[in-house]
């Protein structure tokens, strides 16, 4: 623990009195401070003016990031016959319909995207409770009901990010890993920045992006300088 804590109080001494920073001021700074033993997550967190208890301020979407997150995406799709052949062949981690059903029912949830095929939704749609609080469940408005299984599976799997604002206007996401480039950070950043941006509600009022933060898995946090975060 004293080690953990050196590190921590170490960490924060680099950060100190550096905020609203460019996006490569900002991963330099994360990547000299993270120590962990393992590839730590490059995340970001958006402070959003909007309020999603109305309809019309809801924020959701999904983004390819153009270095890919660098983690690895098990897949889940909901099929039968030939499209569930065409999911197992683009390297769907996981193929069925009842019976992935009933093993989801179980509390045996082994992946972290799952898609379906539109007539599956009725049977999806029982999973709701279980699948619904996980940010799991289908949803056309992202792309994970369709009929192109074969292109939502590679989505998933090459770099794909879904976002939805949580209660109290905030969104994150980890966009990469410590082990990147800053380079490819830097443009998944901003790849990240720019889908939320352009994923504001109608209901939005006065000021959208408040603040933009980013850290590492382990490390404290920083806030960016919105106009680098969101240059093109």
């Amino acid at each position: 623990m004293a080690k953990i804590a050196k590190r921590t109080r170490i960490a924060r001494e680099a950060f100190a009195g550096k905020d609203l920073i460019t996006v490569e001021d900002a991963v330099a700074l994360i990547k000299k401070a993270a120590s962990a033993k393992f590839d730590e997550t490059v995340e970001v967190a958006m402070n959003l003016g909007v309020d999603p208890r109305h309809a019309d301020q809801m924020v959701r979407g999904v983004v390819t990031l153009p270095a890919g997150t660098g983690k690895v995406v098990r897949v889940a799709v909901f099929a039968r016959g030939a499209k569930a052949d065409e999911a197992k062949a683009a390297g769907a981690d996981i193929v069925g319909a009842e019976d992935l059903m009933e093993t989801i029912q179980s509390g045996k949830i082994e992946f972290d995207r799952c898609i379906a095929t539109p007539d599956m939704m009725p049977l999806v749609g029982r999973l709701g409770k279980i699948l619904g609080p996980r940010n799991l469940m289908p949803n056309p408005k992202v792309g994970t009901v369709t009929m192109d299984v074969k292109t939502a599976v590679a989505a998933a799997k090459g770099g794909e990010v879904q976002f939805k604002v949580e209660k109290a206007g905030v969104i994150h996401a980890g966009v990469g890993k410590v082990s990147f480039t800053d380079a490819d950070l830097a443009t998944n950043i901003r790849a990240f920045v720019d889908a939320v941006s352009r994923a504001k509600p109608s209901g939005a009022k006065g000021a959208y992006l408040k603040k933009v933060s980013v850290s590492s898995t382990m490390g404290p946090g920083v806030s960016l300088d919105l106009a680098s975060a969101t240059a093109k």
